[in-house]
């Protein structure tokens, strides 16, 4: 029991810290940051030890983010180990002991491969993608450890096909949608458009350069998964009351959407402010999630089914 225990705590910080690194990319982003120790990994211009005159706003911030992927790493490779040992009965724990190491591994040679050899916007949307599919790794394996005191009942769940359709769909969807997102922040499209919902006063419906149709994509296909997510959330509320995960689950996803939409708006009516942006970041990474976390309902769901 001491040992489970411990793997809970270690699974706590472990998803708290990737959350961090998230951010922090998401920092090193929008502060143009990116280039803070030149075209150098993983020192700083090429030192060991940087003078004072050396040390910038930027070169602080890339640095931190730096440290705290490196921390991450060790966490993350303990966390899959030891899940690996003590919950590895459990049917999904050691795919997502891999996927999780694999994932962190690849998000590492992005970031790596971005300052030292430059990426065009299109690979960067690519680079927090990965980041995110990392972070609900590992976040799909601490929910494991904390499923073991049977304290949620998660493994007994029957959720019809239409249910299914809705957490597959919405899964997959969303990663289109942060992908577009993503590439407005990396293109440098976010105030591209002045205005919201539509992109410029007496300008027409219609946007007139690419910069504002990237925008517009993004508020499209953010105004789609809106719709969806709540259209579900509503389907939960009327069928699911007796299965709390299911329901709770897209009550949270609908709230999380919502602060997501919510804060997208303010990041254009407040032009670019720094703590909203961070916080439309972690938004979007929780609501996918728990979106991922459906997914792996859905596959107990389908073998309940099988076995009855």
């Amino acid at each position: 029991m001491k040992r489970i225990i411990a793997l809970k705590w270690l699974a706590v910080i472990t998803t708290l810290v990737m959350l961090v690194v998230l951010l922090g990319g998401a920092l090193v982003t929008k502060t143009g940051s990116g280039m803070g120790c030149g075209r150098s990994w993983p020192l700083c211009h090429g030192k060991f030890v940087l003078l004072p005159g050396d040390i910038t706003p930027e070169l602080i911030i890339e640095l931190s983010h730096r440290a705290a992927s490196g921390i991450a790493g060790i966490l993350v490779l303990a966390l899959a180990i030891a899940s690996w040992r003590l919950i590895g009965h459990i049917r999904e724990t050691k795919f997502l002991a891999i996927l999780s190491v694999i994932f962190l591994l690849l998000q590492a040679l992005l970031g790596a491969g971005a300052v030292v050899w430059g990426q065009s916007s299109a690979m960067k949307a690519i680079h927090f993608g990965v980041s995110l599919i990392s972070f609900a790794s590992v976040l799909l394996l601490a929910l494991l450890i904390f499923e073991v005191d049977r304290k949620f009942d998660a493994n007994k769940l029957i959720i019809d096909k239409k249910m299914q359709f809705h957490m597959v769909g919405v899964l997959i969807y969303s990663y289109i949608v942060v992908y577009t997102g993503a590439y407005v922040r990396h293109r440098g499209a976010s105030l591209s458009c002045s205005n919201w919902p539509l992109c410029n006063d007496g300008a027409g419906w219609l946007p007139l350069r690419f910069q504002e149709w990237v925008q517009m994509g993004h508020r499209f296909a953010a105004g789609l998964i809106f719709i969806w997510i709540a259209y579900a959330a509503w389907l939960a509320v009327k069928k699911y009351s007796h299965q709390k995960v299911v329901y709770w689950g897209w009550i949270i996803c609908f709230i999380l959407v919502s602060l997501q939409a919510l804060s997208g708006a303010l990041i254009v009516l407040t032009e670019l402010n720094l703590a909203i942006s961070l916080a439309h970041a972690i938004f979007i990474s929780c609501l996918f999630g728990v979106l991922s976390y459906f997914l792996l309902l859905v596959s107990r769901s389908r073998v309940n089914l099988r076995n009855m």
